[in-house]
């Protein structure tokens, strides 16, 4: 069985305790890692406050390099984090639409060159011959950082790397369920960073919580749920930490009455059950029109008796297991609440009958509001499919609810979707297509789906604050 030890301060650290990870394909231990405590956060979190002098200090362009040797590290290591990935979260080497752990790895590596390549930029506002007053944008100091189990590797890129172009150092804790791909990372990475600058801590909810607290984490960056990300905000108000928070979402998808069912059926289908629909910002519930709902329903049918539901390792396999027994547990219940409201479980709806977490890819007609399928993140391999008779009608069933991540719109005139794109309560909307996110592009969520955007210049800023300087020439 493999072991790992948390980093801190450059070197790799045991507790006396450990924990089992477990591979959601056969419900077995594969690796141990060393169980952290707050004292191990108030340790890494010593060893980010000393070493960020030095590393703030660093001229921008030597930070830059460094996270490019950052990205081929990545790629160097491509093949094993891959491995661990798959084994630790469940998730295909290659998977549905190519969504898998060789996405997950090769997403680091393409964000990490791109936030490595971004510029600090300070601005000018006035130069004449009174004064000069400019903008700069400074780094925070320690930044804390706590990913989730769905993707544990790309989140914790998109957390660390602008954190350290930035001038920043960092203390992440990974989910307790896959802990393995980040340590195994960051244990590379103390190889190249100078000791302190990037630290990781293993742990529970305690672990989280001291590190929201804490009163030398200036900064705490979150993915996870919503309840969670609320705890975390009342346990950073006092002292008024900066927060950035990608939170829950219930993502809805529009068809539109002219859009093709064969044409656009695919990418609906790859769009909801990618992951198993472990993504926040997969497509959760799609609104189809009377005059195409069965047509769609069919499709749908088609595709999930088609998709191969394997062990992740397995290159057959489009789709693995969910990632812990508590997530199966619940995708059941909400399958089974919409079953005994009347609607009709076309597909699916199922645990399967092997070893590990598996669930059948599923397909619900008849969803409705009010039931938890439509009301709720399912976060698993489901497809409520939800039948409008008017445009307004379904704008107004996409925007109902607390969550405001993602929306998408299809039609086979991409310009006249774009207009009701515009009218989706949503962090981001998307014209045929759902969930593609970009490092130039912001992200992020309103409502109840978030605080803050990443990604793009708008998300770097959130890793720096800005100080005004003012110079009188007379």
């Amino acid at each position: 069985m493999q072991t790992f030890a948390m980093t801190l301060a450059g070197a790799p650290a045991l507790s006396g305790h450990w924990q089992a990870v477990i591979n959601p394909a056969t419900g077995q231990a594969f690796a141990q890692v060393a169980l952290g405590s707050p004292a191990h956060v108030d340790q890494a979190v010593a060893a980010a406050r000393a070493a960020f002098p030095g590393w703030s200090a660093l001229p921008d362009g030597e930070r830059q390099r460094l996270l490019h040797a950052l990205a081929d590290l990545l790629d160097t290591h491509a093949d094993t984090l891959m491995h661990l990935l798959t084994l630790e979260s469940g998730k295909p080497l290659a998977g549905l639409g190519q969504v898998g752990s060789g996405m997950e790895v090769g997403g680091a590596v393409a964000w990490t060159r791109y936030t490595a390549s971004q510029e600090i930029a300070h601005e000018r506002i006035q130069e004449d011959a009174d004064a000069r007053v400019e903008v700069r944008r400074k780094p925070l100091g320690v930044v804390g950082s706590i990913t989730p189990w769905n993707w544990p590797l790309m989140i914790a890129i998109w957390h660390i790397m602008p954190a350290l172009r930035a001038g920043n150092t960092v203390v992440i804790k990974p989910a307790p369920t896959t802990p393995v791909a980040t340590l195994h990372f960051v244990a590379l990475a103390s190889q190249l960073l100078p000791a302190g600058v990037l630290n990781c801590v293993t742990g529970d909810g305690e672990v989280g919580a001291a590190m929201a607290r804490h009163p030398d984490i200036d900064k705490l960056v979150f993915t996870g749920s919503t309840p969670t990300g609320r705890l975390i905000m009342r346990d950073a108000a006092n002292r008024l930490k900066r927060l950035t928070l990608e939170l829950g979402g219930n993502d809805a998808g529009i068809v539109l009455a002219d859009a093709d069912p064969r044409r656009h059926a695919p990418a609906l289908f790859a769009a909801a059950l990618h992951n198993n629909g472990q993504t926040c910002a997969c497509l959760k519930r799609l609104l189809l029109p009377d005059t195409l709902y069965e047509a769609f329903c069919a499709e749908f049918v088609r595709l999930a008796e088609q998709v191969v539901v394997g062990d992740g390792l397995d290159p057959a396999s489009e789709l693995g297991p969910l990632q812990n027994p508590a997530q199966r547990a619940l995708v059941a219940t909400l399958v089974d609440d919409a079953r005994q409201q009347g609607a009709r479980v076309l597909t699916g709806g199922h645990a399967l009958a092997r070893d590990g977490y598996f669930y059948a890819p599923t397909v619900i007609a008849d969803a409705r509001p009010g039931m938890r399928v439509v009301d709720e993140e399912q976060f698993g391999p489901v497809l409520p499919l939800i039948r409008y008779h008017s445009l307004d009608e379904a704008i107004a069933l996409a925007n109902a609810g607390d969550f405001g991540l993602g929306g998408s719109v299809w039609s086979d005139h991409p310009e006249h979707a774009a207009t009701v794109a515009s009218q989706l309560a949503c962090g981001t909307a998307w014209v045929n297509t759902h969930g593609a996110v970009q490092p130039d592009a912001p992200f992020g969520g309103v409502k109840q789906s978030g605080l803050g955007v990443a990604f793009g210049a708008q998300g770097l800023d959130a890793y720096s604050s800005l100080q005004t300087l003012k110079v009188m020439k007379r």
